[in-house]
């Protein structure tokens, strides 16, 4: 379990393909803190440590992650948010995130707002999830309020700080980014299937 409040920004270092498997190797300023097994978000997908080497350690990536995930995209020199579990008994900043991510989403606009930003994305409604008003949304691992919710669409507004220390800023306009949708929210739309 994640709070969606980005600790670092790892840099990708490395991808290794084997089979359907991208071994991915990232430089982080928390890796000597890491343990082999240990669960990290990274753009909000948990994955497992399984090798730390001085400042960089590798997870892998299954077939089921890259084709839900923004990260069948991913390059070296990528930005990554990065987040380690959350710990019992510890504040939760954000909401509660799972690191399950639902769907991909792309970015249709980015607005500068004198000292914030206004971001749009646009995500298939098929798959029967929903955004709601002032609800949360886990946008590449961020926790975030939803603005402007539509069908298929919603916008978030970011401060300065998440602006500097995620990589919200090396989005632009067709940017694939992965989306958890509040568990709140998952309930709500089951329900409105029935």
């Amino acid at each position: 379990m994640f709070t969606g409040i980005i600790e670092s920004l790892g840099i990708v270092k490395n991808i290794v393909q084997e089979g359907e498997n991208f071994h991915i190797t990232i430089e982080s300023d928390f890796t000597r803190d890491l343990k082999i097994d240990q669960s990290v978000a990274h753009n909000g997908v948990c994955l497992t440590t399984v090798n730390i080497n001085d400042n960089e350690y590798t997870v892998t990536a299954i077939k089921e992650t890259l084709d839900k995930t923004n990260f069948r995209y991913l390059k070296i020199g990528d930005l990554i948010n990065l987040e380690r579990a959350m710990v019992l008994g510890a504040r939760l900043d954000g909401h509660i995130v799972q690191g399950h991510v639902d769907q991909t989403a792309v970015c249709t606009n980015v607005k500068e707002e004198d000292g914030s930003w206004v971001y749009s994305f646009e995500y298939d409604n098929t798959l029967n999830n929903i955004t709601i008003e002032k609800g949360s949304i886990t946008i590449n691992g961020t926790s975030l309020t939803v603005i402007n919710s539509k069908k298929n669409s919603f916008s978030v507004a970011i401060i300065p700080y998440t602006y500097e220390f995620t990589n919200f800023h090396t989005f632009k306009k067709g940017t694939v980014i992965n989306l958890e949708f509040d568990v709140i929210g998952k309930y709500v739309a089951r329900l409105l299937e029935k």
